[in-house]
């Protein structure tokens, strides 16, 4: 029973170590699966109650916590570079036609290869558009929608 409890333990420290070190919600997980662990086996539990009592408490804190925690944690986050252009306008620079593979679209000073959300829209040169997403290095885009 106390070679179980110091497993434990041990699995406890090294989980909390690797998200201290990562920071990346990637361990914290399963170093509540194995508090449980821990207090199972200081209870006397037998090993393999423990290993699946782990095993729930860990998924069961991923599935409930880790969606609220990312955004929680994910909040302020800046977003950079290209991906900061998705929800911007842009101006069609040349025809934009998914089948032929062509067209372009200006967006802060730059021009950019783009693609549009439908593959049988075509967008004429001078239509103003919505960034919806990024493919690669091409935006994709859709027709502007008119405000009510």
């Amino acid at each position: 029973m106390m070679n179980e409890t110091i497993f434990w333990l041990v699995a406890l420290v090294v989980f909390i170590g690797v998200e201290i070190v990562t920071m990346g919600l990637t361990t914290i997980w399963f170093a509540g699966g194995a508090l449980a662990a821990v207090i199972a086996a200081g209870f006397g539990a037998p090993f393999i109650v423990q290993i699946v009592l782990c095993l729930i408490v860990s998924v069961v804190f991923l599935y409930f916590t880790r969606p609220v925690a990312v955004r929680y944690f994910n909040k302020d986050r800046i977003r950079t570079n290209a991906e900061s252009l998705v929800g911007k306008q842009a101006i069609v620079v040349s025809e934009i036609n998914n089948l032929q593979g062509i067209g372009q679209v200006t967006v802060g000073g730059m021009e950019w290869m783009a693609r549009t959300t439908e593959d049988g829209l075509a967008l004429q040169a001078g239509s103003v558009v919505d960034i919806v997403a990024i493919n690669g290095v091409k935006l994709i885009v859709e027709e502007r929608k008119e405000e009510k």
